[in-house]
């Protein structure tokens, strides 16, 4: 390796080309082999050679690419845009390659934050300042400036929302992240260079799909989420809305199934995560 350059990842796995010139291949072949990252290249060798990546030759991630049954048949990967070209990469371990991904992309990058930018709903006076990124197994950690540190927890994100605005003369994306901290909403707001920027939204995206509100639930459930939601203690639950203490206790236990809640301790106090906060605010919104 070149001096500065370290590795990141050393696996096996498989890849293929899925789209080439802009089109999509009808059919796609898999080759097994070797998959080594570092922070400046991607290398793929297997029974018909190698390939180098540069890093800075990935624009970004593309969305899943099934279809054909070939590419479908491999349910963990990652599509890297190559200009008008896609690669398709599936590694032994997923996750921990995603991760060691984008770490490979994002680390020691330079950015600039302004946090909090909202908290508990209402815009704050804060001041953009210079951050440095690092990448975690399920968070992005921001070092500011200031020496204030800010950690965007997958788990704690309830929505990403981008939007276009003039900087210092220059069009930039900024990327609004509503997360938790403690127990107050706020908003982080990141702005940097472009190809940054496409890569932290494509990571911190993970997190709004996990928070995501698709999940039925009985009247009576939502009756203790929106109380949860307002703020009451769980023990007082059940004089709160009328329910039965065993009915509540039921509730509280299927909730935690459906990670919609978090367990503090046993019998039961629990609180509400990212995920729950954004199905009891549906819920009153319905009322």
């Amino acid at each position: 390796m070149s001096e500065g350059e370290y590795k990141i990842a050393d696996t096996k796995g498989r890849f293929a080309m899925a789209v080439k010139d802009g089109r999509q291949l009808n059919s796609v072949d898999w080759s097994q082999g070797r998959i080594l990252l570092s922070n400046r290249r991607l290398i793929l060798a297997g029974n018909d050679g190698k390939r180098t990546i540069a890093l800075s030759d990935i624009t970004g991630l593309s969305g899943r690419q099934d279809a054909s049954q070939s590419i479908a048949a491999a349910s963990n990967y990652l599509a890297l845009k190559l200009g008008e070209d896609v690669m398709l990469v599936s590694a032994a371990d997923h996750e921990e390659f995603k991760t060691a991904f984008f770490k490979a992309v994002l680390d020691e990058n330079i950015v600039k934050a302004k946090h909090p930018a909202v908290e508990g709903g209402v815009v704050q006076d804060t001041s953009w300042e210079k951050a440095r990124l690092k990448v975690e197994e399920d968070a992005i950690a921001t070092a500011l400036q200031s020496g204030k540190f800010v950690e965007l927890e997958l788990e704690e994100i309830s929505e990403i929302n981008t939007e276009q605005r003039t900087m210092g003369g220059e069009e930039r994306t900024v990327i609004q992240v509503s997360h938790v901290e403690g127990q107050t909403s706020v908003e982080t707001h990141i702005t940097g260079p472009q190809r940054t920027c496409v890569f932290v939204q494509s990571f911190l995206k993970e997190g709004e799909r996990r928070s995501e509100a698709n999940v039925d639930l009985a009247p009576s459930e939502k009756e203790v989420l929106m109380a949860l939601y307002s703020g009451v203690s769980p023990f007082e639950i059940p004089a709160f809305i009328g329910q039965d203490v065993d009915n509540v206790e039921e509730t509280f236990e299927k909730l935690i199934e459906l990670d919609i809640v978090d367990e503090v301790r046993t019998r039961h106090e629990v609180t509400l995560n990212s995920r729950g906060r954004n199905i009891a605010s549906e819920a009153m919104n319905e009322q």
